[in-house]
């Protein structure tokens, strides 16, 4: 599928049927494409753009020990030290009370979604994708994080990802940034009191988990790009930057 208007792609590693679930968002917000593939399909979908900008729901590097030598150089406790295995952004999330998977230091001991990320970036860089914010280049590049980015939006802790009620408030959220997506709301009136004593539910009117992570990457390279302003940067540059759709994150969340 060829676009000849710039698109903007969220890229998620984490789904258990195919190596990644994708998608594609317009400049209108409206959903140009939905799939999941391997990774050659995947590079052969954003070979084909003339113009894309990418996140990607993974990392872009293993830990370099910043977070260690922070924590010692402090002088903190044996505790925080053990806990010291994650990257700086990783670490930052954290301490603002928003759970995320850290980073091992070798890529030999990264979860099989991890190393599909470095492999995607990698590819992806010989493509000539260049790290956001890549001045005058149609083809960039930046890494998100699915789970932090409903948080900042939510403004806290979203329902566990694959609950009914968390597909639903996932969705709901994506929507009322202007995605133009199913409304979840539909799911609603869709259910009956028959449809209830039989067991029957309207999911197809909600998306999977893992569609809707990729929906929230598209988001926030759309943001990236179209309102800069309104996304930060966190972390490192030595480990790679988390880009989040907000401009700022709370306290705690």
């Amino acid at each position: 599928m060829f676009f000849t208007n710039p698109i903007f792609v969220g890229i998620d590693p984490t789904s258990s049927r195919k190596a990644f679930t994708y998608v594609a968002l317009d400049h209108a917000l409206n959903l140009v494409a939905l799939a999941e593939g391997e990774l050659e399909e995947v590079l052969t979908f954003l070979a084909g753009q003339q113009s894309a900008t990418v996140a990607v729901n993974a990392p872009a590097g293993v830990n370099r020990g910043l977070v260690r030598a922070k924590i010692k150089k402090e002088m903190l406790t044996p505790h925080q030290i053990r806990g010291a295995e994650v990257r700086m952004a990783e670490f930052i999330l954290r301490e603002h009370g928003i759970s995320v998977s850290g980073t091992p230091a070798g890529i030999a001991v990264c979860p099989a979604w991890m190393q599909a990320g470095f492999e995607l970036y990698r590819k992806l860089g010989k493509m000539g994708f260049k790290k956001y914010p890549g001045e005058y280049s149609p083809h960039q590049l930046l890494e998100t994080q699915p789970h932090a980015g409903f948080c900042v939006l939510l403004g806290g802790v979203p329902i566990p990802r694959p609950t009914l009620e968390g597909r639903l408030q996932r969705q709901l959220i994506l929507y009322e940034q202007g995605v133009q997506i199913k409304d979840p709301m539909d799911f609603f009136e869709e259910i009956t009191r028959h449809k209830m004593i039989k067991g029957i539910w309207p999911v197809d009117l909600l998306y999977l988990p893992e569609q809707l992570d990729a929906m929230l990457a598209a988001l926030t390279a759309w943001l990236a790009v179209n309102k800069p302003g309104m996304v930060s940067s966190i972390g490192d540059e030595k480990e790679g930057m988390i880009i989040l759709p907000e401009r700022e994150l709370k306290e705690k969340y």
